[in-house]
């Protein structure tokens, strides 16, 4: 698919559908766990062919599950039935010799079995975008040395901290290059944790390291979708759009109107209703209140896609779902 010729399309369109990161919520219509899900390459395809077949969304995004790049690394995962996985304990110590950090295969650990995932579903949807999903460089070395030490170590320990995001980075970006090969038409590169640095350090650990993979793997029939869901994005705009990405995502922490004259007309930004306060802890009447919110704060920017502030949790009522889709149309309806 022609990337750059669908955003421009996107832009064009009057009415646009929305565009949420919504996978995880397919183990409702399954009847199996998140375990189950995240183990199996065939459950994880026909989770998106399930919510592409159910809901009318802009794009089949995969699964953004921020554990499976350090898993590959060696790192600790916790799993359960009905949670994202999460990463705990360190890796790496500020005692660590960089030179003994080794950058895995694509294929360690689950991320051959995400990289199946696409292969098999990607044939299978035709009429939309199919978007892997991968973490960002800083948010992956935070979660290799510890999401609180890290933010020390780029002040203490900034050599340190610079190896271990060049490895990072390099499996990143093979990481996307296998989902490219796999059938996918772009990724969903998460760097969340970028969102807590002042401007000037998510420039020099995260940006630089973010443009370097944009370079090597965006394509015009391959984009990357750049994620961030801290609440310092506004004043790092400029870094953030910089980095070449072909679009941009934004969570809830921020006002999605606040960053939209930020964003080149010609790049699509998305944003940003509650994916746990509304869509997984509000209700039908509240999730319509803020999708409709969010729609009318940024009516003036045809580059504006509306969708879930980060992914949808795995348990979110499908009636909050349906309302979000809902308010959508009524919306594009008046």
């Amino acid at each position: 698919m022609d990337m750059r010729k669908w955003f421009a399309d996107v832009i064009a369109s009057g009415s646009k559908q929305a565009l949420p990161v919504l996978s995880f919520p397919a183990v409702q219509l399954m009847g199996i766990t998140v375990r189950d899900l995240i183990g199996s390459s065939d459950y994880q395809a026909e989770a998106m062919r399930l919510i592409a077949q159910t809901y009318p969304t802009a794009a089949s995004v995969s699964f953004m599950d921020l554990s499976v790049e350090a898993e590959a690394f060696g790192a600790e995962t916790v799993v359960s039935d009905d949670e994202v996985p999460t990463v705990v304990g360190a890796l790496v110590g500020e005692d660590t010799d960089p030179d003994d950090i080794a950058v895995p295969a694509v294929g360690a650990g689950r991320t051959g079995l995400y990289v199946e995932a696409i292969a098999k579903v990607a044939p299978l949807i035709g009429d939309r975008p199919v978007l892997a999903g991968a973490i960002g460089p800083f948010s992956l070395a935070g979660r290799l040395m510890d999401v609180s030490e890290v933010m020390v170590l780029c002040y203490e320990e900034p050599e340190l901290v610079h190896a271990v995001l060049g490895k990072a980075a390099r499996f990143v970006a093979a990481y996307a290059d296998a989902f490219r090969a796999a059938g996918a038409d772009g990724v969903v590169l998460a760097e969340p944790l970028a969102g807590l640095l002042s401007p000037d350090l998510a420039e020099e650990f995260s940006s630089a390291y973010v443009r370097r993979i944009v370079k090597e793997v965006q394509t015009d029939s391959f984009a990357v979708v750049y994620h961030n869901c801290g609440g310092g994005v506004p004043k790092m705009m400029d870094s953030i759009v910089a980095t070449g990405a072909a679009a941009f995502h934004f969570g809830n922490a921020i006002s999605m109107a606040d960053v939209m004259p930020l964003v080149p007309a010609d790049r699509v930004a998305m944003g940003n209703v509650a994916p746990a306060e509304q869509l997984r802890n509000g209700t039908p009447d509240s999730v319509r209140t803020a999708t409709l919110e969010v729609l009318e704060a940024c009516a003036g920017y045809p580059n504006f896609v509306v969708s879930t502030g980060c992914d949808v949790p795995p348990m979110a009522p499908l009636e909050n779902i349906d309302a979000f889709f809902a308010a959508v149309d009524e919306f594009y309806a008046r």
